[in-house]
């Protein structure tokens, strides 16, 4: 099976030499690298000219999470599985993709899997948790019918290492254009909708994490809450988030209680900020625009 590896970059700093590492040591060929720049000025696109590759360039103001991701499968259709990395997350074991492509060739109705994602080497405590919370040791199979066991979380995934079938790629509707994120999640419903089944595999592994302040912790949520919003047949073909929020509460207290208690306040101001974020973004509607840009982390989304 041909794999075609897609990579949007935006001044990804010296980081992406250990991507760049990482995909060099796979066990598994990539049959095209394509790389979707949005006008690095840092020197990104230098650190590519150790490798081959297809390059998109477009104006950073013309980015769109799913929209350019489907754009450049467009550009570059000529494989079976379309696979998706972003520029922060490094691959951490060299048969990473060929794990992913096994499960493909084991089970043809599997449409969509996604990676286990570690925390970086030296991530604090906060974002090692998000990490060991999201990404568990165990691998999973979904299907539409786990909604009633798993409810919103059987659609979880992650475009940060994430591997599609072209043929089901293309009967779910590909990404679409326009949402503020979770394009990923939107194309993993609609292919279970259509008795596709989607993947959890912990044995594709890949280092990424981020250390969010408060302020963007609160940006992402409000941008979480506006992408539930503006996709309302999320809850009703799997059910609410709600449940799912308490579970990390309960599992982030926990966690931070034991490996370093001292973080405790933060940790219950972090939680705080994340649910008011998340409240305001469901009530967006009722904002001017003039008032989102600055709650969202993703600003650009509304000027478009």
């Amino acid at each position: 099976m041909k794999v075609n590896l897609y990579i949007p970059t935006l001044n990804a700093g010296p980081r992406i030499q250990e991507v760049l590492d990482g995909l060099k040591a796979q066990s598994y060929p990539i049959h095209r690298l394509v790389v979707v720049d949005s006008g690095s000025t840092d020197g990104t696109l230098e650190y590519f000219r150790e490798i081959p590759h297809d390059l998109i360039n477009l104006d950073k103001r013309d980015f769109d999470h799913g929209g350019t991701r489907h754009m450049a499968i467009e550009a570059f259709p000529d494989a079976d599985i379309f696979v998706f990395l972003t520029q922060d997350a490094i691959p951490e074991n060299a048969d990473a993709l060929e794990v992913m492509v096994a499960a493909f060739q084991s089970n043809p109705k599997l449409g969509m899997c996604y990676g286990r994602q570690l925390p970086h080497h030296g991530a604090k405590v906060l974002e090692a948790h998000s990490r060991i919370f999201n990404y568990p040791t165990r691998s999973s199979l979904r299907t539409f019918e786990d909604r009633y066991r798993l409810g919103i979380r059987t659609i979880s995934c992650s475009n940060s290492f994430a591997a599609y079938r072209k043929e089901a790629y293309f009967d779910a509707g590909g990404f679409p254009s326009g949402t503020i994120l979770g394009e990923d999640v939107l194309i993993a419903g609609q292919m279970l909708l259509k008795d596709w089944e989607m993947a959890y595999l912990a044995e594709a592994k890949v280092r990424h994490s981020h250390d969010y302040s408060l302020s963007e912790e609160f940006r992402r949520y409000f941008d979480i809450g506006v992408f539930h919003r503006d996709n309302p047949w999320i809850f009703e073909k799997f059910g609410t988030a709600g449940k799912e929020g308490f579970s990390y509460l309960r599992s982030e207290l926990a966690y931070v209680w034991r490996h370093k208690a001292l973080l405790l306040p933060k940790t219950i101001a972090s939680l705080f900020a994340k649910w008011i974020g998340y409240r305001l973004g469901l009530m967006h509607n009722s904002l001017p625009v003039s008032a989102k840009i600055p709650l969202s982390m993703h600003r650009a989304h509304w000027g478009k």
